[in-house]
Order: structure tokens, then sequence, then C-alpha cells
């Protein structure tokens, strides 16, 4: 999910199209669709699976084969790894414990979704919030270090622990940090906004530890499961996750807000929610320092063998060698060419997936609201990947991407009606009911495109793939799928204010360019209007930008479904 899918969002899985848990839910799925009808058999290495793009895929079959091709002849050679184990009854506090990691991993990033939402409530600029945008950039680029993680350690105290532990203890450091200062960073007095500097790069760092610990428990999953039921790591993670998300998210959002406790919880109103984002931050703070304690003393990494003598034995590739392999795939000529298109194909729809949610809490949408819409769509996140795969499994994927690609486009248009629309229907109490029905019918419109040509992506991903190095072709494939997201919702959201035009009324002689020329203008009775949004114009220009690409570039992505497979495979690998 790339990142994750980066990951993995700004508007708390709603009106973003790579959100991480979107993607991740689709993967388990996916696998046995795609990759069991292609008939590939992965033979890579330790290194390699553990640089899967944990911000955009999870493929359980591609993790069980390369979890057996990394412990085959176990049962013989006596390596260490767990014997297997009929059922999952004997190993069900690994896979406990697998889960409870990968919960703790969501919180963070869901954490890091609810800040754009509680910024646009202080009337931040959209070049702020494009700015906090590359907090979630690290999901999408963990390919880059995943090498070094899997390569350095401490064999004594562990491959994967060596790196789990220290990320945890820093990640319930930063968190009591925040939890001191976060306040104060939001704070916004004296005409100076929150701190956004400070608090990107705080947030960087905790999903830049996420993104670490993610590379770490991912290949601690292989060895601490049997072979029998190492593809229960798959669902740890896609289930641990997205509970980890939305503890992060949703709930905190919801607890966070005093309209949304005093409506549904509290007998008697209070100016606050049930929580206040430091008391969340610090109580989590603390869960990953005393759970990481807990697991650097208590849980052994290192299983014995049979007979109690041997230690697990891991295969390793040397990191210089891993960064050589990805180059000889980047600089394949049907590689590139993917690669390129994959870097452009999402441009069309960064506005609607990067602003839309923030300019809807802008005309008053409650922002608790907007996060709850995205529990009704668990059901049907679940099921597209089921629908979608049985088109996509066969030799042309691409083809669904390709007619999934304009309805993305009309849907974002419809986006930018639905702002438009949304202040003339605000309430004394709210919005009416039927409004959230109309935002979840788009929403579940959007998802239905988003799925399609997600899906369609990874079938082909998974078609072209080596499978001598397979782990470390889709990874790459990924990483680059997701960076295709990354970057075009960063640039929507920074270009927002340049494109919007503002006049001071009631105030002769001043304007509203600026923060600081706004405040004169309310200082000397005026009033700052929005002549023209930046948004509206955004959401015209890209989707004109994402037709001629589907006109140009889509055709050419189709016919990339007719290159050879030796046109797809890797020299080096060869």
């Amino acid at each position: 999910m790339s990142s994750v899918n980066t990951v993995k969002g700004t508007v708390s899985q709603v009106f973003r199209g790579h959100s991480l848990f979107d993607a991740q839910r689709s993967t388990m799925e996916l696998s046995d669709s795609v990759t069991h009808k292609n008939g590939r058999q992965r033979k890579v290495i330790a290194t390699q699976e553990n640089m899967r793009d944990a911000d955009s895929v999870r493929n359980t079959t591609l993790e069980v084969e390369e979890g057996e091709a990394l412990i085959q002849g176990s049962d013989n050679e006596d390596n260490g790894h767990p014997k297997v184990v009929h059922g999952i009854k004997g190993e069900l506090g690994n896979v406990a414990l697998l889960l409870f990691l990968y919960v703790l991993q969501g919180i963070p990033l869901g954490l890091a979704g609810s800040i754009p939402l509680i910024l646009q409530g202080k009337n931040v600029s959209y070049t702020d919030q494009a700015f906090f945008s590359f907090v979630f950039w690290p999901f999408s680029l963990k390919l880059l270090w995943a090498p070094l993680v899997d390569a350095l350690y401490l064999t004594r105290f562990g491959r994967r622990k060596s790196w789990l532990v220290p990320t945890q203890y820093l990640l319930g450091i930063f968190m009591l940090y925040l939890s001191v200062t976060v306040d104060i960073l939001l704070k916004s007095e004296g005409g100076r906004g929150p701190d956004v500097v400070t608090l990107t790069a705080v947030f960087f760092m905790l999903s830049f530890l996420a993104a670490t610990q993610d590379i770490a428990v991912d290949g601690w999953a292989l060895t601490m499961l049997s072979r029998e039921n190492v593809g229960y790591a798959s669902t740890c993670n896609s289930v641990g996750q997205t509970a980890g998300y939305f503890l992060g998210n949703v709930l905190f959002l919801a607890l966070e807000s005093a309209d949304f406790c005093n409506k549904y919880i509290r007998a008697e109103p209070k100016a606050t929610g049930l929580v206040t984002l430091s008391e969340f931050l610090f109580f989590w703070g603390v869960v990953f320092l005393v759970s990481t304690t807990l697991v650097a003393v208590m849980k052994k990494e290192t299983a014995r063998g049979q007979h109690g003598k041997r230690k697990v034995r891991e295969e390793t590739q040397s990191v210089m060698e891993t960064y050589k392999l990805l180059v000889s795939i980047i600089k394949m000529p049907a590689v590139f060419t993917f690669c390129s298109m994959l870097l452009t194909a999402k441009i069309g729809f960064s506005a609607a997936d990067a602003v839309t949610g923030l300019k809807l809490v802008e005309a008053g949408v409650p922002k608790e609201q907007l996060a709850l819409l995205a529990v009704p769509m668990v059901p049907l996140q679940i099921l597209l990947p089921l629908i979608i795969s049985k088109y996509t499994a066969g030799p042309r994927p691409l083809d669904v991407f390709y007619k999934a690609f304009p309805f993305r486009l009309l849907i974002g248009l419809g986006y930018a009606l639905l702002v438009w629309w949304t202040p003339s229907l605000k309430e004394e109490g709210g919005f009416p009911v039927y409004y959230y029905g109309i935002v979840l019918f788009s929403y579940a419109l959007h998802q239905v495109a988003l799925y399609s040509m997600y899906v369609a992506l990874m079938a082909f991903n998974a078609k072209v793939s080596d499978p001598v190095i397979g782990g470390t072709y889709m990874t790459l494939l990924n990483t680059v799928t997701n960076l295709g997201g990354n970057w075009p919702s960063t640039l929507a959201l920074w270009l927002v204010d340049p494109l919007t035009s503002t006049e001071c009324q009631g105030a002769a002689g001043q304007s509203c360019k600026s923060p600081v020329e706004a405040g004169l203008c309310v200082k000397e009775g005026g009033t700052c209007v929005t002549t023209l949004d930046g948004y509206y114009v955004e959401s015209v220009v890209c989707v004109v930008i994402g037709l001629g690409w589907w006109l140009w570039l889509g055709k050419r992505m189709k016919r990339l479904q007719d290159q050879s497979p030796a046109a797809w495979k890797c020299r080096i690998a060869q």
C-alpha cells in the first residue's frame, strides 16, 4: 500500500485515491486470482521479500511462496524454523503478537491522517497542507532503506528485533514529546497560525519509524510462523494496520469532537470531547514503551530447532547487490516506459483525491462525520477486489484500467460540483441526512473506479514480474505506483492558494493576497471574499490533463500487454 498507497491520507480515507489501507484490504483476495492463475513460482531470498512495499500491496500468495523458498528444507535440515503445526492453534500466541505489532503501526499513521483535518479547522493555508502532506511519503519510499534494515543487525539480539525495538521506543518517545507540545504547535494566536513546519517534521519521523517497523515486522513474520501458517502474516498485516488506523483516526476524531460526544455519548453537554490529542498521544506513547519492553525481554526471535541446538538461519543478499538489482530492473526499456506512465497516470485525479475532503471541512462539514463515512465503505472495499479480480485475471488486465480511467475523471468533476453545492445545504443544526447519503454514494462510486484501476495494476505487476526476482520486482513497481499518487497530491494542495483569487470588500485600498494583508483587511473593517476558488480551476485542469493522458499514454500502456515475456525479464536474474 504503498505508500501506504501511501500506506495509506489527508482526509481520513475519504476522497483520497491512494489510501494505504484501501490498498492493503484488496491484496488477500487479489493474490489467489492473479498469482495462481499466472502460474508463477516465486524464488526469492529474504532480503527481497522484506522489501515489499507496505504502502501499497500485501500479496498473500507471494508471501507464502517466498516464505517457503526461505525456509525450504527446514524439516530435513533442522534450520531452526518452527516445525509444521497442523492448524493455527499451536501458534495463536505468535499470530496475536503480529496482529498487535501491526495495530501499533497503524496508530501513528491514523494520527497523521487526522492532523490535516484539525489544521483545516484552524484556517491554515493549502500551501501548509501541501507541506504537511510529505508526512505520507515514507511508506512509499521505504524501498530505499529496506535493504539496510534487512542486512544490518545485531546477531545476538536478533535480526528483526535489532530494528523493531529501537524504532518502537523512538515512536513512543516522539508520541510523549508530542503529548506535551502538540497543543502549543497547533495553537493560533497573535496572527500566527499553527507551527506546521515542526508538526511536519515530527509526524514525518513518526511515519518514517512506522515504515521501518513495518519492514522489520514483515521479515519477522516469515520466521515467527511455521511454513503452514505463514500466510496468516498477510491477514495480520491487513487487519492490524486497518484497526490501528481506525483507532488513531476515526475513533480519535469522534472522541475528540465535543459535538459528536455531546450528541451521541454524553447526557450533559460539555465544551470538549472525551479525549484531547495530547491525552491520546500520551496514552499510546506509554503503550509503545511498555509493550516494546515486554517484546524485547520476553519474546525470543531466534527459535530453537527441534533438538534445541540450531538457530534460525536466514539467507541474505548484500545491500549493494540489491540496489544494483533495482537499477538493472529500472533500466529495462519496457519497465522504464511503464514506470514513466505510472508516475503520471494519477495527475488527473489529484485535485479530487487530495483537496475535496479539506474543502468539505472548509465548507462546514464536521471532520468527524467525514471520518465516520469510511466505516460503511469497509464491506464494499472487501467485496470489490473479489469481483474485479475476475476480470483482471486474464492476459490483458490493463484493459480494465483503461476503461475505468475516464469514469474516475468524471467522478472528480462530480466532487467539485458537490463542494460547490455543500454551503447551500448547511442548516443551523448541521447538514441534512440525505446530504451525507449523497456524499456516501459519491464515495462508493469513487471506490469502484479506484479499485478497478488498482486491482488491474496489481494484476499486471504480478503478470510481468520476473519470477526469479519476483519480490524485488513487484516491490519496485508498487513503489512507483504509490509515488505516482503522492507527488500529484502534494502539488495539487500547493497550487490551490496561488490559483485562488480573493478581494477585500468594505475596506478601501486593502487586499487579501497574503495572511498579513487579509488581517489588515479585517482590521480595517473589511472582509475577504473569494472571487475564484483555485480548487475549481484545478479540478477542470486536472480532468483535461487526465483526458489527454488517457487518449495518448493510456493506449500506449495498453500496448505494453503485447510485449513478449522476454521484454520484462531482468538479465541479472537470468
